[in-house]
This record gives structure tokens, sequence and C-alpha cells, in this order.
């Protein structure tokens, strides 16, 4: 079972990407979140990054179904 993502992650959500999300919230379907498009992806992609340090995989993340599948890419 994959670990909950933990509260710096759902800041960034909220507080760069303007998504009203709880960690509840992170293993919905990104289909199913309010005003979810490929912009936010990669405005997401790039907060990560820079949240991280690290050069994240943009093929990798379009893979990820979840908010939790978008974390666990990026922290792997």
């Amino acid at each position: 079972m994959a670990e909950t993502p933990p509260d710096w992650f759902v800041e960034i959500l909220r507080d760069e990407l303007d998504i009203d999300v709880t960690a509840d919230d992170l293993t919905r379907s990104l289909d199913e979140l309010p005003g979810w498009d490929s912009v936010k992806l990669l405005t997401l992609l790039v907060a990560l990054e820079r949240h991280t340090g690290a050069t994240l995989s943009l093929p990798d993340l379009l893979e990820a179904r979840t908010l939790a599948a978008v974390h666990e890419t990026a922290t792997r």
C-alpha cells in the first residue's frame, strides 16, 4: 500500500494550483477533480521540481491517475 502524501503536497495543490483538496481527495481519479487539466499538471510538475529539487519526467506523471500517484512518481 502506498504511503499517504505529506502535508506539503496538499499545500502545493491548494496554494499553487488553487485546488481545494484534502488528504482524502488524493486517491480520487484526476478526472473527478473539478478544474483538473493538463495546465494544472504542468504547473504541479514545476512546483514539485522546485520543492524536491529533482527533474521530473512528464511522461511518467502523465501515467498517474490520482494525485497520490503523482506524488509517488515525483518522490521515488
